[in-house]
C-alpha cells in the first residue's frame, strides 16, 4: 500500500458512480491503528433525499458473519473453552456428535440445509431442525459454506455460555470498547441513519453455469442451503427495520464501512483490543481448503473467516483479499466486502446500497482492492 495506490482506489471508487450504478457508497482503509481514508459519496436512495456520509449504516448481509464468530470464540474463552472443544459440551442436543467448536465455526459440519422447515424468526424452531437434521457431510469430509444456518449454529452456544443474545455479546464484549458503528440488533433510535438497498441485476449469461445454475435447481443442496431457514429472502424485506433490530447473526449486521474495517485492524492485531490471543489466531488460521459444495468453487475457512483458496502449489486461486496468503475477511451478498492483512497491517471494507447479482465480491469492491495494493 502506497500514497499513489490510495489515489488509485479513490479513483475506482469513483468511476463506480460514473459507470458502474453506483447510488450509495463508503470504502475505509486502516493501517498500522489509523484510518488512512474514509470516503463516502452518493446518497442513500434513489429519489436523492438524504446525502451518503462516512456515518451511513447500511445492512452488509454475509459480512457480519465474522463479527459473530469473533463473539461465539469470545464466548467459548471465557468459559475456558474453545475451537478444539466439542461443541456437544456446551450444546447438547447438537446432532454432530464430534464435532468441535472448529468444525462448526469452519463450515464443516454439513448441516448448510435444513429438511425440516423452519424460520428465521423463531429461534428455538431454527434450533429444533438443525438438532433433527441429518449431516450432509462430517467434519473431515468435505465444506460447503452454511449461510444461513450459521447464525442459529453461533447464536445457540452463546446463548447457552452467558444467557444473552450474541448480538448483546457483540455490544458489550467488542463494539462498545472499540467504538464501533456496527450493530448485529440495531437500536430503534439509530433506524434513521440506514441506507435503502437496492438488488442486483443478472445477465442471461450469468445464470448458466456453476453456482448461479445449483442455485436455480430445485432440489439441490445449494439452493436447499439458500432457502433454509426461510425467511428475509428478498432485498425488500431486509429495507424493514425488523430485519434490521432482529440481530441475526449470518446476515443481519447494520453499520459503516469504518467500523468494519476497525474490526478487522482488532482482528489482526494492529490495535489493542478486547479480542485475545487465542480468539484471533482462530480468526487468522485456515482450517479448511478446497472444494465447497454448496458454493461450487474452491473456498478457505478459519472460524468464521474466508481466505482466499491456495492451489496445490499454495498459489492464489483468485485475491479477492489482496496478495497475501494471510489476509481473511468476510464478504456480503450484493458487494460489501472487508477484510485484514496481518502481514501488512491493513485493513479495508467497503458498503453500499446497490447491490450486484454475485456470490463472491464483484467488480465494484474488487477494483478497489486491486487498486489498494497496486504498485
Amino acid at each position: 500500500m502506497s500514497p499513489s495506490s490510495l489515489g488509485e482506489l479513490l479513483e475506482h471508487f469513483e468511476e463506480n458512480f460514473r459507470s458502474r450504478g453506483e447510488i450509495g457508497a463508503s470504502v475505509s482503509v486502516w493501517w498500522r491503528g489509523e484510518e488512512v481514508l474514509s470516503a463516502a459519496h452518493g446518497w442513500c436512495e434513489k429519489e436523492r433525499h438524504r446525502a451518503w456520509s462516512p456515518g451511513t449504516l447500511v445492512p452488509v448481509y454475509s459480512a457480519t458473519k465474522a463479527p459473530a464468530a469473533a463473539t461465539l470464540l469470545m464466548a467459548l474463552e471465557s468459559r475456558g473453552l474453545g475451537p478444539e472443544s466439542p461443541v456437544r459440551e456446551v450444546w447438547r442436543g447438537f446432532p454432530v456428535e464430534e464435532a468441535t467448536f472448529g468444525d462448526l465455526l469452519s463450515h464443516q459440519c454439513g448441516l448448510a440445509a435444513l429438511d425440516h422447515r423452519a424460520s428465521l424468526w423463531d429461534h428455538a424452531e431454527v434450533v429444533a431442525a438443525i438438532e433433527a437434521q441429518r449431516p450432509a457431510w462430517r467434519p473431515g469430509q468435505g465444506q460447503g459454506y452454511h449461510p444461513r444456518t450459521f447464525g442459529a449454529l453461533l447464536e445457540e452456544p452463546v446463548r447457552c455460555l452467558t444467557g444473552h443474545s450474541l448480538g448483546r455479546q457483540w455490544r458489550e464484549w467488542i463494539a462498545a470498547p472499540l467504538g464501533l458503528d456496527f450493530w448485529i440488533g440495531l437500536p430503534e433510535a439509530e433506524w434513521p441513519r440506514v441506507a435503502r438497498l437496492y438488488p442486483g441485476k443478472a445477465a442471461a449469461g450469468d445464470l448458466q453455469g456453476g453456482f448461479y445454475k445449483e442455485f436455480n435447481t430445485e432440489g439441490t443442496l445449494t439452493r436447499r442451503a439458500f432457502g433454509s431457514p426461510r425467511g428475509l429472502h428478498s432485498v425488500q424485506e431486509m429495507n424493514d427495520p425488523k430485519a434490521w433490530s432482529a440481530g441475526f447473526p449470518a446476515m443481519g449486521g447494520v453499520g459503516t464501512a469504518s467500523a468494519l474495517a476497525k474490526f478487522y485492524q482488532a482482528a489482526i492485531g494492529a490495535i489493542e483490543s478486547p479480542l485475545g490471543e487465542s480468539v484471533k489466531r482462530a480468526l487468522a488460521t485456515v482450517r479448511c481448503n478446497g472444494d465447497d459444495l454448496v458454493l461450487i468453487q474452491p473456498t478457505a475457512f478459519s472460524c468464521g473467516c474466508q481466505f482466499d483458496p491456495l492451489d496445490a502449489d499454495g498459489r492464489k486461486s483468485r485475491e479477492l483479499y489482496g496478495p497475501s496468503v494471510q489476509a481473511f475477511g468476510h464478504p456480503g451478498a450484493g458487494g460489501s466486502h472487508a477484510f485484514g492483512d496481518p502481514a501488512g497491517g491493513v485493513s479495508f471494507a467497503y458498503v453500499m446500497n446497490q447491490m450486484e447479482l454475485n456470490v463472491m465480491p464483484g467488480p465494484k469492491s474488487t477494483g478497489l482492492v486491486r487498486a489498494l495494493f497496486a504498485g
